[in-house]
């Protein structure tokens, strides 16, 4: 794959004189002469016969505009400008093996440009220096710190109680998405060399484990952050303002009231692709700690690394074991099965295995529990009531649900067949006899206790088809837990 990151001097003075506000004060000029600037790396960089790769300083300004855009054109054409120039002019990518695949089977090479823009401060401090030196600005690039805000200020922004109608938030939410994509991008090449290789020193050098490694970082505020953005999903508050918003007779000033519309049902969308986002990352970060557990216990990590040890997965589910009210929003939210169904192992395996001591070297886990063997703890009514003392019966199943959920997911994802085989501990037959099994003996432990709507609702969400097509097991166990919930 080439990547034809070239730059050509007339092009960009060109281009970066369409923002020379010298001497303009009116601001829908300056709007207008942004727009024009983006439309002009658009058409040199994608459509044009003879493509130009954009320059540090193009990337750069494009991400300004995204930054201070003032309007929902300009937050939304500069993003979708940066998105494409992302895929069409990579940082990082692979090579094509040059031995054929039957001899090699290898993904080729790892291609990093590392005097291309980014949006992420990495690398030495003489890097920097140098970086300063040659004219580029690096104070609105985001580091450890200013990536730590932004989320902070997002999960702030979900929980107030009122309703403001401001650009802000779509500015923060799309920068947000952005900056995700940057370290998927980043991350998911390493991680397809990494899997032929075991080379750690790839992820040592990744922005995820930089950014993540940094004593500026406050790493268990930022993954409570990003639970409350997924806990506290606010679809329903937007979705009520727009109504609101509507109905309003006032029509003296139209073109606001219509930009509000505009924004309200923007920032409706904004917000469920900013789940989405926040959930990649926090996968992202778990991948990423469980290489470096497979790092650690190689003995391949050093001090380099950073300073960071307690795992995502682990923080999670103390916030959950601590706030059980979260179980529920969070895990209704949080869709990707293998790590869905990690998270629900761990926190049983809490309640079902014996504490151990951790060391850095250590090759003993808490989390070898497969669902199998969570399952089998309710066979019995002693080790079903001691759970049912620690975590009640409610969360049991609404765990146990979820867990079903995840398995049936993972059966039809064939790039989790090796963990589905590892982790599920049974077939799907299995699985859902002892499903039925463990629902029995908490329905004689509390005959007073019913499958909530709530539980029956997330197992009706499952795709059906895609389970009849392989057995009618599903539609039992559906039929057993309405009657007998």
């Amino acid at each position: 794959m080439e990547n034809p990151r070239i730059t050509r001097g007339g092009f960009e003075e060109n281009t970066m004189a369409i923002l020379d506000s010298s001497g303009i004060k009116d601001a829908r000029d300056i709007h207008d002469d942004r727009l024009s600037f983006l439309e002009a790396v658009r058409f040199a960089s994608l459509a044009s016969e003879s493509l130009s790769a954009p320059s540090w300083r193009m990337f750069d300004a494009i991400f300004q505009i995204l930054r201070d855009s003032k309007s929902l054109e300009l937050a939304m054409a500069s993003y979708q400008l940066l998105s494409e120039l992302e895929q069409r002019y990579p940082r990082i990518y692979l090579t094509c093996s040059d031995k054929p695949e039957s001899t090699s089977g290898r993904a080729g090479e790892l291609v990093v440009v590392k005097e291309a823009w980014s949006p992420f401060i990495v690398g030495s401090e003489a890097s920097h220096t140098e970086a300063e030196a040659a004219g580029k600005d690096l104070d609105h690039l985001f580091d450890s710190l200013r990536f730590s805000v932004l989320v902070e200020d997002m999960a702030l922004a979900v929980k107030r109680t009122d309703f403001q109608l401001v650009i802000k938030p779509v500015e923060c939410m799309l920068l947000f998405q952005y900056l995700v994509n940057v370290l998927e991008a980043d991350f998911l090449p390493r991680q397809t060399l990494y899997k032929e290789t075991s080379n750690w020193v790839l992820f040592r050098e990744s922005i995820l484990n930089i950014l993540l490694g940094s004593r500026k970082l406050n790493f268990k505020s930022l993954v409570r952050d990003c639970m409350s953005i997924m806990c506290r999903r606010c679809h329903h508050h937007i979705e009520k303002n727009f109504q609101d918003l509507r109905y309003v007779k006032d029509s003296r000033d139209k073109e606001a009231h219509n930009s509000n519309v505009s924004l309200a049902i923007a920032l409706s969308e904004l917000e469920k692709g900013t789940c989405v986002a926040v959930q990649e990352l926090m996968t992202l970060i778990m991948e990423l700690d469980l290489i470096r557990k497979e790092a650690d216990l190689q003995g391949f990590t050093t001090r380099v690394d950073g300073f960071r040890w307690v795992p995502m997965l682990e923080i999670i589910v103390d916030e959950l074991t601590y706030n059980k009210d979260y179980i529920s929003p969070f895990l209704m939210v949080f869709s990707e099965p293998k790590w869905k169904l990690e998270i629900i192992l761990q926190y049983f395996s809490k309640y079902t295995t014996k504490s151990s001591v951790r060391t850095r070297r250590s090759n003993e886990t808490s989390n070898d529990a497969t669902l199998e063997a969570i399952l089998s703890f309710f066979s019995t009514a002693t080790s079903t009531k001691n759970i049912v003392k620690k975590i009640s019966s409610e969360v049991a199943k609404l765990l146990l649900v979820h867990a079903f959920q995840a398995c049936l997911s993972l059966q039809h994802c064939s790039r989790h067949n090796a963990y589905s085989a590892e982790r599920i501990g049974g077939t799907l037959s299995q699985i859902s006899n002892k499903l039925v099994s463990a629902f029995q003996s908490l329905r004689k432990n509390d005959e007073t206790c019913k499958m909530s709507k709530r539980n029956f609702g997330i197992l009706w969400s499952i795709n059906f088809d895609l389970i009849y097509k392989r057995s009618q097991i599903l539609a039992e166990v559906v039929s057993f837990l309405l009657v007998h919930g």
